[in-house]
């Protein structure tokens, strides 16, 4: 997990091994509009479309759809940690994307005028794209490059220094977002650490695409058109 010496920056370092404990599964494409919309009641999105990716949503927000979610299905439904994240991107690989050494892009939706490594400058479609509009990994998920931002439930870390090896969120408050009851809701909105997120945008660079790349917000920042999210049921329930 993380980048090399030579690729990325500071606070993807130290790259280090995890064994995910425990078993998962990730959506197969971030959250759509028309799925936040039939469990929240609403649709924020600027860029409207059944099929697109939500955007404009919080962490907050994020975490309200998980909670709504799992009561409603009956499952438990959370945030990815960052660990079982970019395990999922990357598929077994360890370039910095899933298709390899760099993309482009009829691969990704980014920004096309900033390229990675030896690519082109491309197109620049300067909105999100329906979700499954690209090829996917090798573990069948769609979109964990670019599109829109996706948060995860750890709190931001400067680096990876005593990070946990076995996938679980990092959080030295045990405050994350696999909760079950309102008081524990009340506690997390309450804590206003920045919070991660991953895989890059249409607004980004494809640098910051790649599977390792960090970024973070502050957990009630709502008003992003390139940040979304895609949720994780875990344990070895099979539908």
């Amino acid at each position: 997990m993380g980048s090399p010496s030579g690729e990325g920056n500071d606070n993807e370092r130290p790259q280090h091994q995890v064994t995910i404990a425990q078993p998962f599964y990730l959506g197969k494409y971030p959250v759509t509009q028309e799925q936040y919309q039939a469990i929240m009641g609403n649709n924020p999105s600027s860029f409207k479309g059944a099929k697109r990716p939500v955007e404009n949503v919080s962490w907050n927000d994020a975490v309200n759809f998980c909670q709504k979610l799992s009561e409603k299905i009956g499952k438990t439904y959370r945030l990815p940690s960052e660990a079982q994240w970019e395990y999922a991107c990357r598929a077994s690989t360890t370039t910095p994307f899933y298709f390899g050494a760099t993309i482009t892009p009829d691969l990704v939706n980014y920004d096309g005028n900033h390229p990675y490594g030896a690519a082109a400058k491309g197109l620049y479609r300067k909105e999100t794209t329906p979700v499954g509009s690209f090829k996917p990994n090798a573990f069948g998920l769609y979109d964990m490059h670019g599109n829109v931002w996706e948060w995860c439930a750890d709190p931001w870390h400067g680096n990876y220094q005593g990070a946990p090896q076995d996938g679980s969120v990092w959080d030295e408050n045990n405050n994350d977002n696999r909760y079950q009851y309102y008081d524990v809701l009340v506690n997390i909105k309450n804590d206003n650490r920045s919070r991660l997120l991953r895989g890059g945008s249409w607004y980004t660079s494809a640098d910051n695409c790649r599977a390792a790349s960090r970024n973070r917000y502050s957990p009630d920042d709502r008003y992003y058109v390139c940040i979304g999210f895609r949720v994780v049921c875990s344990g070895a329930w099979l539908p």
